[in-house]
């Protein structure tokens, strides 16, 4: 388990470098202090309190390309379960703080997170009838 890296990832270093590139500027990997819980989005745009998760595959649950192991089913249940859970109580509490939450599988091509994150932000929503991506505004809590 310890070559899984925590932040740094390939799917999130790519989204940083095309959000850089656009002229987006943000920080990574800060410690939100809410509701007494620590949260850490991989990216945060503080002044629009916008967090931006991008999350594995595997280790988030995507409904369409999580393979769950064959081997300790019970132990791998539990943990995913628990993956799925801590998701679900970041986001809420997120969102009680008036903060906008997006979440982004790993398998979404970059240039359409790019373009979900850069409408968002300059308040044109976005169009997540046809992405993946998943913008959760405070309004839609």
């Amino acid at each position: 388990m310890r070559a899984n890296k925590r932040s740094d990832t390939k799917p999130e270093v790519a989204l940083r470098s095309a959000l850089h590139r656009t002229g987006l500027r943000f920080r990574k990997d800060v410690p939100l202090r809410l509701g007494g819980s620590v949260i850490r989005p991989d990216i945060v745009f503080s002044r629009k309190k916008v967090a931006v998760f991008v999350d594995g595959c595997f280790w988030h649950g995507c409904p369409e390309h999580c393979r769950r192991p064959r081997q300790n089913v019970e132990f791998w249940s539990r943990k995913l379960q628990g993956n799925v859970e801590r998701d679900a109580h970041q986001t809420a509490v997120l969102l009680e703080n008036d903060w906008t939450v997006i979440r982004i599988w790993e398998h979404e091509p970059v240039q359409d997170a790019v373009a979900e994150i850069t409408a968002l932000l300059r308040g044109q929503g976005g169009n997540s009838e046809t992405s993946s991506v998943r913008p959760i505004a405070p309004q839609d809590h």
